[in-house]
């Protein structure tokens, strides 16, 4: 028989339960409290409401960031990060960015359903990783799929790690140790039209390129001075193994439009992250994030190892700090892949991913894209 006391608790631990259940349901399901942004830099003349943005997140479900994209199989993949609200401080080192796996997305049609494939690798499965685990990249080479990644080991130093799989969505199992000879962050991979690889990275600040001379890292933060060449991305090409360099990594030479190294002055179009090469009509398009004016720039060479000539500015600002994309062309259209900060209501360090088509002109140049509207 049941007294009147034990009903009473009986009925209060069942509030608490159908309470915790529906805590869980609201973070997978429900949207963020969503506040008018202000738009990074430069600021706008007025805000624009969330729901204004001309391109919807790929998903709704999870923060994702850093997005890189190719076809496998005539499906396009997405290797994004993704982002969680982590609670370290924010720091010069990027400490609020602690990411802890990776989820590949897909879709059959530009525009259409988005598949989510779960967990692809998680940082507790990298033997040599600690922390921070980055924008990821991927290719494809005889049935292996190959995810590149950046993660901090036991000294607190950004390496390029790599892990295998025999399907595009993963899951990939890690190699024992990093990419011997590799540093910094942001790894892409572009594949040639004869089949070979070549590995691109790079990013300052927090992704500790300017902590890197003569191949050594020194610990200090070194800048050169105003009037002299920027600190520039890295790469080189992938052996046959695709988990080794074929040489030392070799600094790419970014020019501008009179043929000199770009200045560390130049704040509108230094390289700051987010190294990204493309091949349209037999040119090499090299994409990077500038950090400081925020928006996306390219150049374009006739060889994967440059130099790389300035060509203009492809993306303005988005909302939120950082600024990182992927260009891919699929089923005869080019397109975009970007983050912004707008389904966090301008959250910095946690974006979602969006998409939009890019056009190249007659003239081998891209047109400007802009993430807002109105302006």
């Amino acid at each position: 028989m049941t007294t009147p006391i034990i009903a009473a608790l009986l009925v209060v631990v069942a509030l608490s339960l159908s309470a915790c259940e529906k805590s869980k349901t609201d973070i997978t399901d429900a949207q963020p409290q969503i506040t008018a942004p202000t738009r990074a830099q430069p600021a706008p003349e007025k805000d624009l409401p969330t729901e204004q943005f001309p391109h919807n997140p790929l998903v709704t479900h999870i923060y994702t960031a850093d997005p890189s994209a190719h076809v496998f199989n005539n499906r396009l993949y997405i290797y994004p990060s993704h982002d969680i609200d982590s609670k370290s401080t924010a720091t010069g080192s990027g400490a609020r960015f602690d990411m802890v796996d990776y989820h590949v997305l897909s879709m059959a049609e530009a525009g259409g359903q988005v598949t989510d494939h779960g967990p692809a690798l998680h940082i507790g499965e990298v033997p040599w990783a600690t922390k921070q685990l980055w924008a990821p990249d991927a290719a494809e080479k005889d049935g292996t799929y190959y995810l590149y990644f950046p993660a901090k080991d036991d000294k607190d130093i950004f390496r390029i790690g790599v892990a295998k799989s025999r399907k595009p969505e993963g899951p990939f199992v890690p190699e024992q140790s990093f990419i011997p000879g590799t540093f910094s962050i942001d790894p892409a991979v572009f594949k040639d039209d004869d089949g070979s690889h070549y590995l691109y990275l790079g990013g300052i600040r927090g992704g500790q390129l300017q902590r890197w001379e003569h191949g050594k890292y020194t610990g200090v933060d070194k800048y050169p001075a105003e009037n002299q060449p920027s600190l520039m991305p890295y790469m080189a090409k992938l052996n046959d193994s695709m988990v080794n360099l074929a040489h030392p990594l070799t600094q790419i030479s970014l020019l501008d439009e009179n043929g000199n190294l770009i200045n560390q002055g130049d704040l509108a179009r230094k390289f700051f992250e987010a190294p990204w090469v493309h091949k349209f009509k037999g040119t090499y398009y090299l994409s990077w994030s500038t950090g400081d004016s925020h928006t996306i720039q390219y150049a374009t060479s006739d060889n994967p190892y440059g130099p790389f000539q300035w060509r203009g500015k492809l993306l303005e600002p988005v909302l939120g700090w950082t600024n990182h994309h992927s260009i891919v062309e699929y089923k005869g259209q080019w397109h975009l892949l970007y983050h912004d900060s707008s389904l966090s209501g301008g959250v910095d360090h946690l974006r979602s991913v969006k998409m939009t088509s890019l056009t190249h002109n007659a003239d081998g140049s891209i047109q400007v894209i802009d993430a807002w509207l109105g302006d």
